[in-house]
């Protein structure tokens, strides 16, 4: 169904703003709530652009990146914050991956199981 990446939710902080694909409105809102303060609270402490988005298997990754002429930037405690966040939100992730294999991709959970 989905040849290419698909983005989930990107927090940018050179324009303060943050973008939810409406696609994932059957989220609870909880979820959505959740995601929306851990993006904007990523780019708040490190800065840049803070992507999560849905590699063509299914999987969530997460990227940052920032403009060349940014000093405050914080390159490495970005990387060190994606890590933190991978073993905080472990459950959600999980989860998200899940929702997104059999909503999106139609993957059957019973078969993947077996």
């Amino acid at each position: 169904m989905y040849s290419d990446n698909v983005v989930l939710c990107v927090s940018n902080a050179y324009e303060q703003k943050y973008y939810f694909n409406p696609d994932f409105q059957a989220l609870p809102q909880s979820i959505q709530e959740e995601l929306h303060v851990m993006c904007v609270m990523y780019t708040v402490e490190i800065g840049g652009i803070f992507q999560l988005y849905f590699d063509v298997d299914g999987n969530l990754e997460m990227t940052t990146e920032a403009l060349d002429a940014d000093a405050m930037y914080d390159d490495i405690g970005g990387a060190l914050r994606i890590k933190k966040l991978q073993q905080e939100k472990r459950e959600l992730f999980e989860s998200l991956e899940m929702f997104y294999k059999v909503f999106f991709l139609g993957e059957d959970l019973e078969g993947e199981e077996s």
